[in-house]
């Protein structure tokens, strides 16, 4: 075959693939679409390769991490109380840190947060000590009015947001609200929400990360707890304390 016999049938080859593009509906404007750019016209363009490999391996924000009900002053409260509930100390990180906040608003969030299993026809009366509340607001919302009692109780006494108080008046509220002396709308006591919201506090530093607490399974090595393991078999034959690094329930998804 001579030079020009070769350079035509390159030619040829070029506009076939052109032609094969523009019939195929791969361009809008003259501008190509989807893949076909990179499997057509691109296949040889290294760099281009490499640039996306490089960018499809950029890790990912871990998406328990978002907020699904609070706004982010409700979360910025919340995280200010969790911490005085469970504050940092010489063994370890707060509830703050431990993503307490996070779990609370998960919860909340989901059916739990809306009582979707609890009996909601009434009548309501006043509970009795040993009953516990008994009564038609729900969850998520007793949670928000207990959140804007904090702020305006902190307001009245104090003069600033309870997320501005020092860690001394953070604790002198949080004990009033305990002690039920403040009433939130529909004449519900604040120690019913200040007992949901140490129960929440709780739950976030020790519950599986899966739902959005205890960052790093931090809260189960504080306490020395392996977290969700398969079996003990070869452990609970030592007569000594075997310390194991604590594993979460999506460890086990390689199984």
């Amino acid at each position: 075959m001579s030079e020009q016999e070769k350079k035509n049938s390159v030619l040829d080859k070029r506009s076939s693939r052109r032609t094969f593009i523009k019939n195929s509906g791969l361009t809008v404007g003259g501008v190509v679409l989807g893949g076909a750019l990179g499997s057509l016209l691109l296949k040889d363009d290294k760099s281009i390769t490499t640039e996306i490999q490089n960018h499809a391996k950029t890790p990912t924000a871990n998406p328990n991490l978002a907020l699904m009900f609070f706004t982010p002053k409700q979360y910025q409260v919340t995280q200010a109380a969790v911490e005085r509930i469970f504050p940092e100390d010489a063994n370890g990180p707060g509830a703050k840190e431990l993503n307490a906040a996070v779990y609370i608003d998960h919860q909340l969030a989901g059916p739990w947060g809306s009582n979707v299993k609890d009996y909601r026809l009434g009548a309501f009366y006043k509970a009795e000590e040993n009953q516990g509340p008994q009564t038609k607001i729900l969850r998520k919302d007793l949670f928000l009015a207990g959140l804007d009692s904090l702020t305006k109780y902190s307001n009245e006494q104090y003069e600033v947001d309870f997320i501005d108080l020092e860690a001394t008046q953070q604790d002198e509220v949080l004990l009033t609200f305990s002690e039920g002396k403040v009433e939130l709308y529909g004449k519900v006591s604040s120690s019913q929400f200040f007992n949901l919201l140490r129960t929440l506090t709780i739950e976030g530093v020790y519950a599986d990360p899966m739902y959005g607490g205890n960052n790093e399974m931090t809260g189960w090595s504080m306490r020395k707890y392996p977290g969700s393991r398969m079996q003990y078999v070869a452990e609970i034959q030592d007569e000594k304390f075997i310390e194991l690094e604590p594993q979460s329930l999506n460890s086990h998804m390689g199984h």
